[in-house]
């Protein structure tokens, strides 16, 4: 399996690039969020996801410009009838965090804007991918909470990372205390954090 590809980039279009790596060259589709991030450079490192089409058999690999973006390729293409192409769409119409912020708010509205996906689709999008983005999968943590810009969630979440607790517990802890509690202050919200954790 190839995690990643560095070196000079000798194609690039809005949706492929071939990365020439020591006289070879490997080719991959992107994203149109990914093809931004490339478009000035000369040399890059692409990350990789290769998909089997289950179909004919063959392999398709698709380029990353991040891990946070492959991360999130891997996310849409495990809901129940988004294939590679659906993700690829998704992905070159929305930002990685434009994305988490539609499907923690339940934004079915923005999801739908997207080409090819339906109001079924983005509902189901949302049913199977709220609860994963909040477990930490697919997210950078910093990501998770800034639709709702709380500063005390901020403060909650360092505090609880520099005492060496997992991201995907904290996110799950703060996200049941902020259930039950919306109001709570940072001291309440790290000790009922600690309890829990």
């Amino acid at each position: 399996m190839i995690d990643y590809i560095s070196g000079k980039i000798t194609e690039l279009t809005p949706t492929s690039v071939v990365v020439d790596n020591n006289g070879i060259g490997y080719g991959a589709e992107i994203s149109l969020q990914t093809y931004a991030l490339l478009e000035n450079k000369s040399e890059c490192r692409v990350y990789i996801q290769t998909q089997l089409n289950p179909r004919d058999g063959t392999s398709v690999d698709y380029g990353f410009a991040t891990k946070d973006e492959r991360a999130l390729f891997q996310l849409i293409t495990s809901v129940s009838g988004m294939g590679a192409a659906s993700a690829r769409m998704v992905l070159s119409s929305l930002s990685a965090d434009e994305l988490r912020e539609a499907i923690l708010a339940e934004n079915i509205a923005i999801l739908k804007s997207i080409k090819g996906i339906g109001l079924k689709t983005a509902q189901r999008m949302v049913l199977e991918l709220k609860d994963k983005l909040v477990k930490g999968e697919g997210v950078d943590s910093g990501a998770l909470f800034q639709a709702a810009g709380n500063e005390i969630v901020d403060e909650a979440v360092s505090a609880l990372t520099a005492l060496g607790f997992s991201k995907p517990n904290i996110n799950k802890a703060i996200q049941k205390i902020l259930k039950d509690n919306p109001t709570v202050s940072v001291e309440q919200l790290i000790r009922t954090a600690l309890q829990i954790l």
